[in-house]
């Protein structure tokens, strides 16, 4: 089905209680990230109206912002207008960066340290408050049970608020190799990220993903957290190590002993 076809969705959504929205893009032009994160949600809105489904939970993004320097953070924002003009039953989570067995994030700073002697790094010094993916799914599950959130916006952050070099150095310890981080200003990082963009298939970094590190990525403490709906966060510290270092130094070295102790 056109997901992002209204007619299309009041097919799908009968017989369903609540409808959970997680589709984003982190790259594209103003058209891509209009669609995406604006129209979808319209869309959704209007199935949701026309079939009587009223329960949402929208993942949206603590970069939010209509006035934000990025067209991620621009559209995100009008995403959640457009939601709560519709009247639905509407929470609104909004998470930091988000890392987890899988994530493109810290895998990928990882992987590149395997390969390159230094890494170049545009918004070195932007703070981010990177929550584990198992924390963010507790949430919207919380949600689903608890219909005091209903109205709610929730700022889904971890414990520590790290900046990016600290994390790109982190993923390097326990994944490959820390390499040294070199700060790039952020004309030049738009440069370097333009010519990723050039690159056949999903760019590593775009000039929008730039444009978002004008700003820090970390929860204003003025709205609800995590721990408003029960849950601890879990530290970068306790849960990254564990995943990364299945394909770190460490992970040669547990081969190594498994072999040993073969008969």
């Amino acid at each position: 089905a056109n997901v992002h076809d209204a007619s299309a969705l009041e097919r799908l959504l009968p017989g369903h209680d609540a409808v959970i929205n997680l589709v984003a893009i982190l790259h594209g032009d103003a058209a891509g990230f209009e669609r995406a994160h604006v129209t979808l949600p319209r869309s959704l809105a209007e199935a949701c109206q026309r079939t009587g489904v009223r329960r949402l939970i929208h993942v949206s993004a603590l970069g939010a912002d209509p006035q934000g320097p990025s067209l991620y953070q621009r559209s995100k924002a009008a995403g959640e207008a457009v939601l709560q003009a519709a009247r639905l039953d509407l929470t609104l989570l909004r998470p930091s960066v988000i890392f987890g067995q899988q994530d493109r994030f810290l895998n990928l700073f990882a992987r590149l340290q395997s390969v390159f002697p230094v890494m170049p790094l545009a918004g070195a010094h932007t703070r981010f408050q990177p929550v584990w993916v198992e924390d963010v799914a507790s949430a919207v599950v919380c949600c689903l049970q608890d219909p005091r959130t209903v109205g709610q916006t929730i700022e889904c952050a971890g414990p520590e608020v790290l900046t990016l070099a600290e994390l790109v150095r982190l993923a390097g310890r326990w994944g490959s190799r820390e390499r040294p981080v070199l700060p790039l200003p952020l004309a030049l990082g738009r440069l370097q990220a333009a010519l990723m963009e050039l690159a056949p298939g999903e760019p590593l970094m775009s000039r929008d993903n730039v444009d978002s590190m004008r700003v820090d990525n970390v929860a204003s403490g003025k709205l609800p957290g995590l721990s408003s709906l029960g849950i601890t966060a879990s530290s970068v510290h306790a849960v990254a190590p564990a995943y990364l270092g299945a394909r770190g130094p460490r992970s040669a070295l547990d081969t190594f002993r498994r072999r040993q102790r073969r008969p």
